[in-house]
């Protein structure tokens, strides 16, 4: 428990710092006081959902190999694995980037956006999509940074990313008066200081990235795509539940769309430590698996699960005895401003099951069951969301929410089921996934002999591999 609260504390930290920026770019946006601009953030943060759901299931992938390599004690062969893995992010991101520029258009209809609306939002994402390699290299770096158990300067990457957003923000919006421009402007700096803080981090200070080798560069992008495939459908399975809450928003007005978008900002805010923990866990797990031990990874899910009980439940209480502030900050009012109140007071408490769903799909990506991931992920954003919401559309805007809400609580609460059986299989030798579990382990160690002999092997205590945890 003690490692899963720091790893997700330390990753938190960082994520509402970046979570609070946009939160303030919406606020910003607010206080010019044209509801379409508000509406333009909705439907842009839509399309950016979709784009960096592919950097996140990238970033899985490479950091499950690398930490199973790292569990085994093959230092060596991890930053192998770091280098090509780093070039497949930034080579997938620079395609998606382009990708999203040439289908705008079709993008925009999509999410339903018109008018005014329409076009704010296609300058936003046409400014911002081309710094997504950017994005995807600091991403990586902090993936990296995780897997060694370097809690801290994991968290430095995302943080101060953050600040300078923080910084940007209002000058370029305010100060130079470019608007929507300048929150985009202020994304593709903030980035550029995400990958430099990355690349001084993980390559300079801890040395985690080996010179690509050309003869072992296309199996370790394999490797690293074996996971990360799986991963990114499971992880576009969300944006794509999203885009179609927003288009069913859409069909309410702006206000709705704008207090869909206030909702979708203050939630990864308010939940950061369970946003965190999904990426926190995978390394535990995975390290813990590259040592064969089966009763750790069972406990670091058991845990992972009971602290995202309770840091959902403290961000339940703070929402709803905050919530009319909260209305009249982010929200222009009206339909907007009820949605928020909506939220706060009864549907925040959802978002256990939501949290319970990451868990179950990190224990999945890194346990070697990605399509699990997939499954369930996706389940939840079509037969989860389609279906209900559509259900929910003839009780208004506040009927949308609460049958998004109602999949969330299916899905996170079968995915839990099957996780701790999975888990349960692999740790019994007597069936098939217990002998492959052990085949892979001892597979593992056997290839890391070498690098025992230079590298004092972290089997002992696999959890706690950097000092710094």
């Amino acid at each position: 428990m003690r490692h899963v609260v720091v790893m997700a504390s330390t990753g938190a930290v960082g994520l509402i710092a970046v979570f609070v920026v946009d939160l303030f770019n919406l606020f910003y946006i607010a206080l010019l006081g044209e509801r379409p601009l508000a509406a333009a953030i909705g439907f842009a943060g839509a399309i950016g959902f979709l784009q960096l759901s592919v950097a996140i299931g990238l970033m899985i992938g490479l950091g499950a190999v690398v930490s199973r390599e790292i569990g085994a004690g093959a230092i060596a062969e991890a930053r192998d694995v770091a280098a090509s893995g780093l070039l497949t992010m930034i080579a997938v991101l620079a395609l998606v980037a382009a990708g999203t520029v040439v289908f705008l258009g079709p993008l925009l209809d999509l999410v339903g956006a018109v008018g005014e609306a329409r076009l704010q939002a296609r300058q936003f994402v046409t400014i911002v999509a081309p710094s997504l390699p950017l994005a995807a290299a600091g991403m990586g770096c902090a993936a990296l940074l995780r897997a060694v158990g370097d809690a801290r300067r994991a968290l430095d990457v995302t943080l101060y990313a953050a600040l300078a957003a923080a910084v940007l923000d209002p000058l370029l919006i305010f100060g130079l008066h470019l608007g929507l421009e300048g929150a985009a402007i202020s994304t593709v700096l903030s980035r550029v200081v995400l990958v430099f803080v990355g690349w001084d981090h993980a390559f300079r200070r801890r040395d985690l990235v080996g010179w690509p080798r050309a003869a072992t560069a296309l199996v370790e992008m394999r490797r690293v795509l074996s996971v990360a495939g799986p991963a990114i459908l499971t992880n576009l399975a969300t944006p794509v539940g999203a885009l179609y809450v927003t288009r069913s928003m859409a069909a309410f007005g702006p206000s709705a769309v704008a207090g869909q978008a206030s909702i979708d900002r203050l939630t990864p805010c308010a939940f950061g430590l369970v946003y965190a923990l999904s990426a926190a866990i995978g390394p535990i797990l995975a390290q813990n698996l590259g040592a064969g031990r089966f009763d750790r990874v069972r406990m670091a899910l058991r845990d992972a699960l009971l602290f995202a009980l309770l840091a959902v439940l403290g961000a339940w209480a703070i929402l709803f005895v905050s919530q009319g502030p909260i209305g009249r900050v982010l929200t222009p009012g009206g339909e907007a401003a009820a949605l928020v109140r909506l939220f706060c007071t009864f549907l925040a408490g959802s978002f256990l099951f939501t949290g319970a769903l990451f868990v179950a799909n990190a224990a999945f990506n890194n346990l070697g069951f990605p399509l699990l991931a997939t499954l369930f992920n996706w389940g939840r954003a079509t037969l989860g969301t389609i279906p209900l919401v559509s259900f929910g559309r003839g009780w208004g805007p506040e009927g949308v929410l609460i049958g998004q809400a109602a999949g969330s609580i299916l899905f996170g609460t079968a995915a839990v089921f099957v996780a701790f059986r999975v888990i349960g299989r692999l740790g019994d030798p007597g069936t098939a996934l217990g002998h492959g579990a052990l085949a892979v382990s001892g597979a593992s160690s056997h290839a890391a002999m070498a690098a025992v002999a230079t590298h004092p092997s972290p089997q002992r205590e696999p959890e706690t591999v950097d000092a710094d945890a």
